[in-house]
C-alpha cells in the first residue's frame, strides 16, 4: 500500500492493483474489474483514509464482488446482508470478532458509496461475469400416446408404393377390384397425413402456450425485482454506534 500511495496515473495504479489482486481475466472483464478497484482506491484518497482503511475496503469490495458473481441467480439481498456483516466486523472493536478501523461516520460514508458504485450496478457486474443460462423446455402432454420417429415406421401404416407396384403387376380383375383397393389405398393415406397434421398442429400450440406462460412468469419476476426496497444506509450507521 505504501508504493500504492506514491502511484498518480491511472494506468500505474491499474497495473498495481492487478499484480496485487491478482486480476488475471481476459478483457472486458479485466477493464471492468480494474476500474471498480482504481475508483474505490481514488475515493480513499478522497477522504483520507490511512493505508489499512485503503486495503480494508479493497477487501470488502472484493469479497462483495466475489459474493455477487459465484452464482448466475439473483443474490443481491444476500450481498447486502453480507456488505453490512463486513462493515460491521471493521467499525467495532471486539477482538478477536472485529475491529474498529472505521468510525461510524466512515462506515456510513463506505456503504453510500458500494450502495451507489456497485449495487446499483449489481445485474451489469452479474451479467459480465456470470455465464449466461439458457432454459430447455420439455413439454409432457398426460393422456396421450408418444408419437416420435418410429411411429412413421410403424407396420400398421401400409408401403404405399409397394401395394401399387404389386397391384399393377397383378392387372386389373374382371371384377373391377383393383380400382376399388387403389381407392382404400388412397383414403387410407389421406387419413394418415390428416391425423399427423392435427398432431403437428396441436403441439405447435402447445408450445406457443407454454412459451407465453414462462415469458410472463418472467416479467412479472422482473417486475417484483424492479419494486423491491432499496438499501437504508441509516441501518449499518446503528449497528456500528451499538
Amino acid at each position: 500500500m505504501e508504493e500504492m500511495d506514491k502511484l498518480q496515473s491511472i494506468p500505474d495504479l491499474e497495473s498495481a492493483l492487478c499484480s496485487v489482486l491478482g486480476v488475471d481475466l481476459p478483457e472486458p472483464k479485466r477493464g471492468v474489474l480494474l476500474e471498480l478497484y482504481v475508483q474505490t482506491v481514488l475515493f480513499c484518497r478522497e477522504h483520507s483514509f490511512k493505508k489499512e482503511q485503503t486495503s480494508a475496503l479493497l477487501s470488502i469490495i472484493k469479497s462483495i464482488h466475489e459474493a455477487n458473481i459465484e452464482t448466475p441467480l439473483l443474490n443481491i439481498e444476500q450481498c447486502l446482508k453480507y456488505c453490512k456483516e463486513l462493515l460491521l466486523c471493521h467499525s467495532v472493536r471486539r477482538p478477536p470478532f472485529s475491529i474498529n478501523i472505521f468510525c461510524s461516520t466512515e462506515a456510513n460514508c463506505i456503504l453510500e458509496y458500494i450502495h451507489n458504485n456497485y449495487m446499483r450496478h449489481y445485474k451489469l457486474y452479474k451479467y459480465i461475469f456470470t455465464p449466461q443460462v439458457k432454459l430447455d423446455l420439455t413439454l409432457t402432454y398426460s393422456g396421450m400416446k408418444e408419437h416420435g420417429p418410429a411411429a412413421t415406421d410403424d407396420s400398421s401404416v401400409p408401403d404405399v408404393e409397394n401395394v401399387m407396384e404389386k397391384e399393377a403387376e397383378a392387372g386389373p380383375n374382371k371384377d373391377g377390384s383393383s380400382g376399388t383397393q387403389e381407392t382404400s389405398i388412397t383414403v387410407r393415406e389421406e387419413a394418415t397425413l390428416g391425423s399427423r397434421s392435427e398432431l403437428k398442429t396441436l403441439i405447435e400450440r402447445e408450445v406457443r402456450e407454454q412459451m407465453m406462460h414462462v415469458s410472463e412468469q418472467l416479467d412479472q419476476r422482473m417486475k417484483e425485482m424492479s419494486l423491491r426496497p432499496q438499501l437504508d444506509p441509516s441501518q449499518p450507521t446503528n449497528k456500528a454506534k451499538k
